[in-house]
């Protein structure tokens, strides 16, 4: 199986997925690898150029059908604070040492690292381990980073 493309995750029906991939965050930025399918099968991601493959994009397949990509769960660690000035706080801590973090609103995910789970709760805010997809913020300067795209009438 070969796939040349991918469709952003919301862009397409996840219905019509014919097979799945499970890619950990460390995997899901290429151009060009061969994935094992949940199904048993091959399939080699051949792009252009290195994308960001994130959880829900499709994966259309040059022989038909769609493959799902999954994010693999791994070991992270979810912030929280009693108040939001405190989450905040720590956001740019996180950030001031350039650590991939994802956002949720009232919480921030981070990979395990007991040493900034210190610096966090050092900073008023508490830790909890867990083992979940890890779909950090592709950061500013990112191709498509904005998850948004415009278009302009000439």
């Amino acid at each position: 199986m070969r796939a040349t493309q991918v469709l952003p995750a919301g862009s397409w029906n996840d219905a019509d997925a014919t097979d799945r991939v499970l890619i950990d965050f460390d995997r899901r930025h290429r151009r060009r690898i061969v994935l094992a399918t949940e199904a048993g099968g091959e399939l080699l991601l051949d792009l252009p150029q290195a994308v960001r493959l994130r959880d829900g994009d499709g994966l259309p397949l040059e022989s038909g059908g769609i493959v799902r990509v999954c994010a693999r769960p791994e070991p992270l660690l979810e912030i929280h604070a009693h108040e939001d000035g405190e989450l905040v706080r720590i956001a740019w801590h996180l950030g001031n040492r350039h650590l991939p973090v994802q956002l949720l609103g009232d919480r921030i995910r981070i990979r395990a690292d007991h040493v900034i789970a210190e610096m966090v709760e050092g900073l008023g805010g508490h830790v909890d381990a867990i083992d979940a997809p890890f779909d950090p913020e592709p950061g500013a300067y990112a191709p498509g980073a904005g998850h948004h795209h415009h278009h302009h009438d000439d």
